[in-house]
């Protein structure tokens, strides 16, 4: 189930768009926020506990920080697409490399921490969905053919079971085990407080946010 799920999340996602043709996504904001909120807490009460014990702090401080800049640069290429934003021109056919390369790369190392801290893989899929099914409201509305719309989103549901995989058969990623963590830690603190700033119409009070993001907190404390 652990390679399993993240496929079906994307895959499934992508066929809901297709079928209810949804052209709103003000709709997710709400669930980015409480996907963004979940995630975070998760990466706190999980993963920096084990990074902590397993090496020396500043070690760990300093990939955290490589993955928070890791994250900045493969935005650069997907232009904001892990947070719920495609700001790409709908009216362009080709194949958008940059963003395919950078989402995959994105979601391989998302599988990493699921191999040993499997309720990581909860917070991966709440991540995952709400993304998939934008990026599947984008592709669908664009001029890019099905054909390679399906596969770019094939191709990216299987990359996070990937790097599970890989985590769990490949004796140097056990070896390095604190700093690919840490990394990873750096990308899904950068994913996700970015998803909890940019979830609110001009940063004004919004109590339904509020309301999510603190039952997205407490979902990943009872888990």
């Amino acid at each position: 189930m652990t390679y399993l799920l993240p496929i079906l999340a994307v895959l499934l996602s992508f066929c809901l768009v297709y079928v209810t043709k949804p052209d709103n996504k003000s709709h997710f904001k709400l669930i980015l926020a409480f996907s963004g909120a979940f995630l975070l807490a998760l990466t706190i009460f999980e993963l920096f506990p084990s990074v902590y014990e397993s090496a020396d702090a500043k070690t760990v401080g300093v990939f955290v920080m490589l993955g928070i800049l890791l994250q900045i640069f493969l935005e650069f290429f997907s232009k904001g697409a892990e947070h719920g934003h495609v700001h790409i021109e709908h009216d362009k056919s080709g194949f958008p490399w940059p963003i395919f390369i950078s989402l995959c790369i994105h979601s391989f190392l998302e599988g990493f921490p699921i191999e040993h801290h499997h309720t990581i893989l909860y917070g991966v899929l709440v991540h995952k969905i709400p993304i998939a099914i934008i990026l599947s409201i984008f592709f669908l509305n664009s001029k890019i053919a099905f054909a390679k719309a399906l596969l770019f989103i094939t191709i990216f549901s299987l990359m996070t079971p990937l790097g599970s995989y890989l985590a769990g058969h490949a004796q140097w990623v056990e070896a390095y085990y604190a700093p690919i963590t840490s990394l990873v830690i750096g990308v899904f603190l950068h994913i996700s407080t970015v998803i909890l700033f940019e979830s609110s119409e001009g940063h004004s009070f919004n109590l339904r946010k509020i309301l999510v993001i603190i039952l997205g907190i407490l979902f990943a404390y009872f888990i």
